[in-house]
């Protein structure tokens, strides 16, 4: 069982507390705490009050904890003091949103690669200058500390670390059961244009859907914009605008995420999964799960592999 501490950090929205128990409890290989140094009513932003159950014992023995909250706020002393006992203790630390700054405030950022809010991004910059702000991205990952930006990011860093934990395939079932997209990459870009109401009042949602039933195929921009009925300068422009990605780069991110569930799920030889994903080759695959995952697919499929032996 995989524990997970969520540290509720006064003040606090209450959809930011609701976010790692959303996603977690989805897989039962999760157990998740949500603690506070005061347990019991909490009083949140816009919200109603909410009942946290733990105080900062729950941090003990975890596997996983999260920073959720504070505002940029003062964090009380006790709660970085545990934070820091449990990265000493190897746990793996995370934080959503303006948790970051609860992170900064017990130097768990210091010399690292940061990221929280886009609307508070300077202000982390400016008070804790050791810190290496991204302001510009939806989660960063550095040496094992994860942070990410508000609500919908939040929610993409959950997954993304059920992905590391479990899998692409088990994070995608997660994205579905919370109605929710599939994960992001963290390097994405905070800023998505998405024009209220949609220019033309159409989104590319279509195209996207239909492009993910054809992966296998060597769609071309031209396919893309034929298919939703537009010139393959506008969708570009509109692609950017909806995804922060251009329609190239999204197509190779999906093939790729699609080669990690047949890797995953199968025991298609590496030519078969690279045919079946679009990505060509078994050279092609291997060049771009290094790229994007860091491993080679042989490497890949053998954690989860071992991963799914010690579920059971």
């Amino acid at each position: 069982m995989h524990r997970i501490a969520a540290v509720a950090v006064p003040p606090v929205l209450n959809f930011d507390v609701s976010i790692p128990l959303m996603v977690f409890h989805s897989v039962p290989q999760y157990e998740v705490h949500v603690c506070a140094a005061r347990p019991g009513p909490m009083g949140t932003v816009g919200g109603p009050d909410i009942v946290v159950p733990y105080g900062l014992e729950a941090l003990e023995g975890a596997d996983t904890v999260i920073a959720v909250g504070s505002g940029g706020a003062e964090a009380p002393a006790e709660v970085l003091d545990a934070l820091r006992k449990a990265a000493a203790g190897g746990a793996r630390i995370a934080s959503l949103c303006t948790g970051a700054f609860v992170l900064a405030q017990a130097g768990l950022l210091d010399g690292r690669r940061a990221t929280t809010h886009w609307g508070l991004a300077d202000d982390l910059a400016s008070r804790f200058p050791a810190v290496d702000v991204q302001p510009d991205l939806l989660f960063v990952e550095d040496g094992g500390i994860y942070t990410s930006a508000g609500a919908a990011a939040a929610i993409d860093l959950c997954l993304h670390l059920v992905g590391v934990d479990y899998g692409a395939a088990v994070a995608n079932t997660v994205a579905r059961l919370a109605v929710v997209p599939p994960v992001r990459p963290g390097g994405q870009s905070q800023f998505i244009e998405t024009p209220l109401p949609p220019e033309r009042g159409t989104s590319l949602a279509p195209t996207r859907a239909w492009a993910l039933e054809r992966l296998d195929l060597p769609l071309t921009l031209t396919d893309l914009a034929r298919h939703a009925g537009m010139s393959v300068r506008t969708l570009t422009r509109r692609f950017r605008a909806e995804t922060g990605l251009s329609p190239l780069q999204w197509l190779l991110q999906q093939r790729v995420h699609r080669a990690r569930e047949l890797l995953e799920t199968t025991g298609l030889p590496m030519d078969l999964v690279a045919e079946k994903s679009g990505l060509g080759s078994a050279d092609s695959l291997r060049k771009h799960m290094a790229a994007q995952v860091g491993v080679t697919p042989t490497a890949y499929r053998a954690h989860f592999d071992r991963s799914r032996a010690g579920a059971r």
